[in-house]
């Protein structure tokens, strides 16, 4: 269809960023996937896209659907962000081409099995407490100790003051929508946590052997500035730790709430990564990102005009009947390949390698010990601007 023969636009009023969206947004994916293939959000006067194919398609046209303005609501060229823009996730070729082959190195699949040990180690010393200790939180228990543990261990960060790095990437991952209630509250000790952060992306703060240390030797060979590479530190620590988390307590949750999964996997040993990208594609810990158009296009026949916001809705892609079988039920034996979780094209996450390889090391760990496990009690969500997840879940645990 031509730019001219264009059709009315579907029109949502939904806030998706007000708590109760972000508390059950399935609903409303649903109501926009069904819209049509793109919809305009009235209450920000931006467009959204939820079904699987046009989420897809947009992550893979970098050339139309840019990073370079942010990936979140704010448009970097109209207004200053809250810190300088990352130069791997808000970064568009040919910058985002240089770094993206730095970390790709770095975070290569025998670069990530030499981590292997280290992870199985600490997953295998985690559970041990965890069995001792019969009930414990989900979240501040496992979901969280275990990836601030081991991630900032492989990056080469001392361990004091790691009690910062949730709190930034609270503050990175809720910058990316409106200025609400949830931004602000993310932004309350902003300065000591954002300068503890820099304190450690520096070469001399870094451990020789950690994978921080490693950018810094892409400098050495002209790869990188001195200050390009504290940024990709940077990131690392933003986008290395959040995600995990969520995702780890995303699992727990999925599993607590449907024990014949969890029997299903500890018969089958064999699914246990599998199943981790089943639990991406129903409850996946990033939500949405945001693109910005470089040109005028047509999608579906609905014109959206240069330079215009697009939020492309991962999660609601990830359960898009068009593309999934009962996309609403939890299924580890389910081939869940082609989630948009991690998204796609050369802005897919080039840390995903290192998520996997902690909830295949967490996972396996629990499988081999543990027999079930219950809520002792109703979760709380932790609302946030981009990601999905709890901030407590009470478990008891049954060991084999």
């Amino acid at each position: 269809m031509s730019m001219e023969a264009t059709v009315d636009r579907p029109v949502s009023t939904i806030d998706p960023f007000s708590h109760a969206f972000l508390s059950d947004p399935y609903p409303h994916h649903e109501a926009m996937r069904e819209a049509g293939p793109v919809v305009w959000l009235e209450h920000y006067g931006i467009w959204a896209m939820a079904r699987h194919q046009e989420v897809r398609d947009a992550l893979t046209d970098w050339q139309t659907y840019c990073s370079g303005a942010g990936v979140g609501l704010s448009d970097f060229r109209k207004e200053p962000p809250w810190r300088p823009p990352s130069i791997i996730l808000e970064a568009d070729p040919p910058l985002h081409t240089r770094t993206r082959a730095v970390l790709t190195r770095i975070l290569s699949p025998a670069a990530i099995n030499i981590l292997r040990e280290t992870f199985a180690r600490e997953a295998e010393a985690l559970v041990d407490r965890l069995l001792e200790q019969r009930e414990f939180d989900g979240v501040a228990d496992l979901a969280e100790a275990y990836p601030l543990k081991v991630f900032p261990d492989a990056v080469g960060i001392s361990e004091e003051g790691r009690e910062n790095l949730l709190p930034y990437g609270s503050m990175v991952f809720n910058s990316f929508g409106p200025r609400n209630d949830l931004f602000d509250k993310a932004m309350a000790n902003a300065g000591p946590v954002r300068d503890w952060i820099m304190s450690k992306c520096s070469r001399a703060a870094l451990a020789p052997s950690g994978l921080g240390m490693r950018i810094f030797e892409a400098v050495d060979a002209g790869e990188l500035s001195e200050a390009e590479a504290g940024m990709l530190v940077r990131s690392f620590l933003s986008a290395g730790i959040d995600t995990t988390v969520y995702g780890l307590g995303n699992a727990l949750y999925c599993f607590a709430s449907n024990p014949e999964q969890w029997t299903i996997l500890r018969e089958s040993p064999n699914l246990i990564r599998g199943s981790f990208e089943e639990v991406l594609r129903f409850e996946a810990p990033v939500q949405t990102f945001f693109r910005t158009t470089t040109k005028a296009v047509d999608v579906g026949g609905v014109h959206i005009g240069d330079g215009e916001k697009v939020l492309l809705f991962l999660a609601a892609a990830n359960r898009d009947p068009r593309r999934w079988d009962k996309p609403d039920t939890f299924d580890v034996r389910r081939r869940a390949t082609g989630h948009m979780t991690f998204g796609t094209g050369i802005h897919g996450c080039v840390g995903q390698a290192v998520a996997r390889l902690e909830s295949e090391a967490i996972f396996g760990a629990l499988a081999r010990r543990v027999a079930s496990f219950e809520m002792t009690g109703q979760p709380e969500r932790r609302l946030n601007n981009t990601l999905r997840g709890l901030d407590t879940l009470p478990l008891r645990v049954v060991p084999v």
